[in-house]
């Protein structure tokens, strides 16, 4: 008696955030000191070569050529900071929290108030509307009320070289140094305030009263804005610009309340980005490898890749792989200015005149 053939069926790939944490392997969990330690020794040399020739030089051509280098560094070392303020750099967490306290030094950053807002916000609630803060799109109606200031300055922020200007307003300046957070995590961002804001003044003081000895009160301008205020506004604009093509793009979806879910937010409205291996190597230690970042941040910079690998091969319709490109990037800013979280798109200004 013949019988038919059973038929095998392909596998239903679940949409929850614990299956795909299922199919990455053990190995890319596993923390190492020496190359956790060779990366800070590294971000700690590309930081003070370059500032150091800051300071000594008076050469005009070299200077931007520094201030880029030391700006570069400055997000190098925030990148490590990042990566130990989530516990994935070292299995003490006592040493992660020294290491992400120091690496966020420089570029101003009160640890605790990152914690709470990038660690737990922003990863917990990755786009979902009127949660994750960080480059959460205006709609037509919110563009439509605000005033002439505010839709001249969403129109910078929002432009080719307003993500610098973005995250100092919103991010650096609104959700950490001027946040003041409820509870438990109160006292903890303000004493690292306490600690961090003492000594920026003295990073700050410092050149301002040598500045006066060798220049008078020229001098006493000009050496922190040389060796300080311009490295600064530089990190902004990367980090910036850094956390703007991980989440914003035409084909990025932001999520309404009702429609968000944790796999929704971390699997499809994040990106996974080729940079040239170089300037990944130096600086940006694979954060542009974000798809396995956000769907689970315990894992080390070193074993993203590995990571990314596995989730692409098990969710390939879902993981967006791209080679960076700046074309891409101005298309982005030109497409992406507000958002209507019912038909889940972006739209153009014009949309809001309409």
């Amino acid at each position: 008696m013949d019988s038919a053939a059973p038929q095998t069926l392909p596998r239903q790939r679940k949409r929850s955030l614990n299956d795909v944490r299922a199919v990455i392997p053990a190995t890319c969990y596993e923390k190492s000191n020496t190359k956790a330690w060779l990366a800070l020794a590294q971000g700690a040399v590309l930081y003070i070569a370059p500032l150091t020739l800051l300071v000594l030089t008076t050469q005009w051509w070299a200077i931007p050529l520094l201030w880029l280098a030391v700006g570069l560094a400055i997000a190098g070392l925030f990148v490590l900071g990042h990566d130990a303020s989530h516990g994935a750099l070292f299995d003490s967490k006592r040493m992660n929290r020294f290491v992400a306290r120091s690496c966020m030094a420089p570029s101003a950053h009160v640890e605790a108030a990152w914690n709470l807002g990038h660690n737990r916000i922003h990863h917990g609630y990755t786009t979902r509307e009127g949660f994750d803060f960080v480059w959460h799109p205006t709609t037509v109606e919110q563009f439509a009320q605000m005033g002439t200031l505010g839709r001249l300055r969403h129109r910078f922020e929002w432009s080719l070289l307003g993500s610098g200007a973005y995250y100092l307003r919103v991010v650096w300046w609104e959700k950490m140094w001027r946040f003041a957070a409820a509870g438990k995590n109160r006292s903890a961002i303000r004493r690292d305030k306490f600690v961090l804001g003492p000594a920026l003044a003295l990073v700050l003081t410092v050149p301002v009263l040598f500045g006066a000895t060798q220049g008078g009160l020229l001098g006493a301008i000009w050496l922190p804005i040389k060796l300080v205020v311009v490295p600064f506004l530089i990190f902004v604009h990367i980090i910036g610009w850094t956390v703007y093509v991980h989440h914003v793009s035409p084909d990025i979806r932001w999520w309404s309340r009702r429609e968000w879910s944790q796999f929704a937010g971390q699997m499809e409205s994040t990106t996974i980005l080729r940079m040239p291996r170089l300037i990944n190597r130096l600086w940006f230690h694979n954060i542009f490898v974000h798809v396995p970042h956000h769907v689970d941040a315990r894992i080390p910079f070193h074993q993203l890749p590995q990571a990314a690998t596995a989730i692409a091969s098990e969710y390939p319709d879902t993981v967006k792989v791209e080679r960076f490109s700046i074309v891409d990037y101005a298309r982005a800013t030109r497409s992406c200015k507000l958002y209507d979280f019912e038909a889940g798109c972006w739209l153009p200004y014009s949309a809001a005149a309409a």
